[in-house]
């Protein structure tokens, strides 16, 4: 092992230089390979929950995140037809307060490149596709498809869905795909909010369907997400092409505030893709290799914390190398017993999700909705998607839990 710890990052995605500020935060040696010519995010919306946003914070990004962020008044699930308001949860107002951190609306692109923005340009290596990695005696080789290599004491697979490193650990795995498709499409605007388009995080529940829209880019955008049921295979690429046609169709007869605004959709700038996922992993470590974000956990979007587990994935692997100087096994230890069941239930309680957010007949509506206004009156504050658990947690603390969890 060298005197000084020397990660290797594969894959430069959110939760890769996420890793790579909190590292450099700390003065941990990186160095990260993204396959790609330079950094680059599709154009998507992203919700950053409290849980996520305390991390930002910690990485010095509170100003940055406010810049290039929007602050939904509320959470809103609402009836696809009549556009009744199924539960109502205060965000703006209350959530710094409830759970110690805002929730913001980002534009991916956006988030990513405060993320990026500081790391030194000789500590990262584009035109680099890693094809696996191999342990040894003193360190980790990684491979590219270039013919080039590089050895790390430690190396991080945050390689996505279809990550080399998990395969080189665990073997290969095939994604599955889980039937739902999904339509993504951002809609510029003059002016915020649009009378059709309050400046909420809107969950429309239909049948077998749902649609989320929110506002980015500190309002001159509203991002919409659209999920449908699917017996037909879909590509699982974020840029396979649609139409504003095609989407209109599969939302045929919904609320006329939804068709007006996907009637403003740019044909040419209207995608959808296949949701895949993995069932959780029961082990994403071995003595110098592990695994971080869509790698170790793919998960569906119905809980809006794909990005987010990777962003909470990133500091406390960080804070564990910097606990355990000297012992990354005891620090894999430590970060795998921190987020792997954290992960694993945010993946299965997304499942959930699609499925009751596209109940479709008349009783299980009206239990579903008839819980909502319950737990509405319980309490105001109450998250109707049920996300309560996941916005207390505090990443920033893991450090408290470490001796104690890897000691058991």
């Amino acid at each position: 092992m060298s005197e000084q710890l020397r990660v290797g990052i594969i894959g430069g995605g959110i939760g890769g230089v996420a890793l790579a500020r909190a590292l450099g935060r700390r003065g941990i040696d990186f160095h990260l390979f993204e396959q790609a010519p330079a950094f680059g995010e599709v154009g998507a919306g992203v919700q950053m929950t409290p849980n996520a946003v305390k991390v930002l914070k910690a990485l010095g990004l509170t100003e940055a995140l406010d810049d290039i962020g929007f602050l939904p008044e509320s959470m809103r699930g609402i009836n696809w037809q009549t556009g009744e308001t199924l539960f109502r949860t205060p965000l703006k107002d209350t959530f710094p307060q409830v759970y110690g951190a805002e929730f913001y609306h980002v534009h991916r692109a956006d988030l990513h490149g405060i993320l990026a923005a500081d790391l030194p340009a000789d500590k990262v290596t584009f035109n680099a596709r890693c094809t696996g990695i191999e342990e040894q005696d003193d360190g980790v080789l990684a491979r590219f498809d270039d013919g080039g290599e590089f050895k790390a004491d430690l190396v991080v697979g945050a390689d996505g869905i279809h990550s080399p490193v998990r395969a080189s650990l665990w073997g290969h795995d095939q994604p599955q795909f889980t039937g739902h498709m999904c339509w993504r499409a951002l809609v510029p605007v003059d002016q915020h909010p649009l009378p059709f388009v309050g400046p909420d995080a809107a969950f429309w529940m239909g049948p077998k369907a749902h649609v989320v829209t929110y506002y980015v880019k500190g309002g001159q955008a509203v991002n919409i997400v659209a999920v449908t049921e699917t017996a037909d295979w879909v590509e699982e690429s974020w840029t396979e092409p649609s139409s504003t046609e095609e989407l209109l169709a599969a939302y045929e007869g919904w609320n006329d505030d939804l068709i007006r605004l996907f009637k403003m959709t740019d044909p040419s700038q209207t995608f959808k893709w296949g949701l895949f996922d993995h069932d959780p992993l029961t082990r994403w470590s071995t003595g110098r290799a592990t695994l971080l974000g869509d790698a170790a956990h793919p998960m569906l979007p119905f809980l809006s914390q794909g990005a987010a587990m990777a962003i909470e994935d990133a500091y406390v692997l960080a804070e564990a190398l910097t606990h355990y100087q000297g012992d990354p096994a005891a620090a894999l230890r430590a970060y795998e017993q921190e987020r792997r069941p954290r992960t694993s239930e945010v993946q299965l309680q997304a499942r959930e999700r699609g499925r009751s957010y596209h109940l479709s007949t008349p009783e299980e509506l009206r239990k579903r909705d008839e819980a909502f206004r319950e737990a509405q009156k319980k309490d105001p504050n109450a998250v109707g998607i049920r996300a309560e658990w996941i916005y207390e947690y505090d990443a920033t603390t893991c450090a408290e839990r470490f001796d104690a969890t890897v000691s058991a």
